[in-house]
């Protein structure tokens, strides 16, 4: 990942702390693919529920300028 990517927000007005949510299917492995693409990181581990009708998956994301702020 480049320095400008850590240093820079989001593209398209995206919030530095996101949460992907979905069926368990590749989309949604392809939405998370698409936002590690570009330059969030995986933050914690994925939330997986079964509602009655399927599985729900969760992944929460996060903008690498943000861990100064966990960190703080």
């Amino acid at each position: 990942m480049s320095m400008e990517s850590r240093t820079s927000a989001p593209p398209g007005g995206l919030s530095t702390y996101r949460v992907i949510t979905g069926p368990d299917d590749a989309t949604f492995c392809q939405r998370v693919s698409e936002a590690v693409a570009l330059g969030y990181l995986l933050y914690g581990s994925p939330s997986i529920c079964f509602i009655g009708t399927g599985v729900v998956v969760a992944q929460a994301m996060i903008w690498p300028t943000i861990l100064t702020a966990i960190a703080d």
